[in-house]
């Protein structure tokens, strides 16, 4: 009998296509996953400057909307809900009291206003502004604002423009 032990040696693993599997499924998991962007509100802001601004508004031309801790909605400092304020907003910008060029709406938010709140409000800010663009459309060309060519757009914008003054979050009281 023989004293040596034998060793057997393991079977190697064929790992040669494991690397491409590994890039197929890689490539396939990056083809076919969809990457949200998130969206914010899209806003035009004014060019910095350093000096206050100090332009004198007659308070007949501004709409005050505000909107609380609680998320009430106070425009003109009577309580509203935010499906009144796209009527509210065309009956302040076509009053025969102003030209509709003049008419700014002023928004205040408090710093505990929830989001989604902040959001339905300027909405339907901006939702009023289109419902009276489509209406003055639709009175001088015939057609929805929206299939006006661009031109036409910017007469209408000249015309009637959307003008919202922002302020800084405060702290206001809640009702």
């Amino acid at each position: 009998m023989s004293n040596k032990k034998t060793r057997r040696e393991s079977p190697a693993v064929n790992a040669g296509s494991m690397a491409d599997i590994a890039f197929l499924l890689l490539i396939f998991f990056l083809v076919t996953t969809t990457i949200q962007e998130d969206k914010g509100v899209l806003v035009r802001l004014p060019m910095w400057d350093d000096e206050p601004i100090s332009q004198p508004l007659d308070e007949n031309n501004v709409l005050t909307v505000i909107v609380n801790s609680s998320d009430q909605l106070l425009i003109e400092e009577k309580l509203s809900s935010v499906e009144q304020i796209p009527a509210l907003l065309a009956d302040h910008i076509i009053s025969p009291l102003r030209k509709p060029a003049s008419a700014v709406v002023s928004l205040t938010h408090d710093r505990g206003t929830s989001y989604a709140k902040y959001l339905a409000v300027y909405d339907a800010l901006k939702q009023g502004y289109k419902n009276i663009w489509d209406e003055a459309a639709n009175r001088e060309f015939g057609k929805a604002f929206d299939m006006l060519e661009v031109e036409d757009q910017r007469k209408i914008k000249n015309a009637l423009p959307m003008v919202i003054s922002e302020a800084e979050p405060s702290d206001l009281v809640s009702l």
